[in-house]
């Protein structure tokens, strides 16, 4: 089991019994490991404590029930308590492929391509001299925790020749350069942002028709750590009995992480489905609350 899917498990147990408010040996046990190697691995991934990221995770549950105008006491029980006593982070700019690159099918453009590790696992990379085209998690032949849930869920998590060979049937007449190191810099720039960073921008160059764009411009939006539901994502694009095709131009984002559909839930507050598999669209939000709260 890599790092990776040990905090995932481990995630998924605090979520799992976040009311019971698990101890430190309780959460270890999940992964078969000691609790100070467990300590210590967590606090490595995640830049925080297990105990704080259960503390994180009771605070946005309880504000999720006491937005259900749920009375204090009530909420304190459901949580398992005693009593009751900017923009994108990333800075990311979009541009959309223009009709005449689009008519060209790639002639005269040059893509580099690779796979680079980041935190939720490895990534395809593809880049265009205006920006990145392409950002997939991809399957390493391990099965992730849940993977039968994830089956369920429609996990389209591809190999990296499967996202390379449907990336060239959009631009077969492309030059095409594999650079891994240039996507493992891409990945290591992107995952140490902060959201006090003044760098550049990242340039997105997408393809997409006018409403894709437009959702994936929404979901730019939505500061990290935060989440809207595809009903309140309708509703800012003016749109609100387009909850449908909104998940649709979700789905089909390009662009995993840094366009962050990752933080759209279901209208109950459920996580929902999640191209790359619910189980990594738990952890990035996890991620992104604890990297926040360290921020603070």
């Amino acid at each position: 089991m890599s790092d990776y899917q040990r905090i995932a498990t481990a995630i998924r147990f605090i979520t799992q019994h976040a009311r019971e408010q698990p101890a430190l040996e309780d959460i270890a046990a999940a992964v078969n490991l000691s609790p100070f190697h467990f300590q210590r691995l967590f606090s490595q991934w995640a830049g925080t404590s297990p105990k704080r990221f259960l503390q994180v995770l009771t605070l946005e549950r309880g504000k999720f029930l006491l937005r259900q105008q749920l009375p204090l006491l009530e909420a304190a029980d459901e949580l398992g308590l005693s009593g009751s006593s900017r923009l994108h982070d990333h800075f990311v700019q979009l541009e959309a492929v223009t009709p005449g690159e689009y008519q060209r099918a790639g002639a005269g453009l040059t893509i580099r391509y690779g796979v680079a590790d980041t935190p939720f696992g490895p990534m395809f990379i593809a880049q265009t001299p205006r920006g990145l085209c392409r950002a997939a998690f991809i399957a390493t032949g391990a099965d992730e925790p849940d993977s039968q849930q994830q089956h369920q869920q429609q996990h389209q998590e591809l190999s990296a020749a499967e996202e390379l060979a449907a990336l060239q049937a959009e631009w077969p007449a492309a030059d095409w350069h594999e650079d891994n190191a240039a996507a493992q810099q891409l990945v290591a720039t992107l995952f140490a942002r902060k959201r006090s960073d003044t760098g550049a921008p990242l340039s997105l160059h997408v393809r997409g028709t006018n409403f894709q764009l437009a959702v994936w411009r929404a979901l730019l939006t939505i500061p990290a750590g935060h989440a809207l539901s595809y009903g309140q994502l309708a509703a800012q694009l003016g749109q609100p009995t387009a909850a449908r095709a909104i998940g649709n131009a979700v789905g089909a984002n390009p662009v995993a992480f840094m366009i962050p559909c990752h933080r759209v839930i279901q209208q109950s507050g459920a996580l929902g489905g999640y191209r790359w598999g619910p189980l990594r669209k738990q952890v990035m939000q996890s991620w992104e609350r604890l990297r926040l709260a360290a921020e603070e």
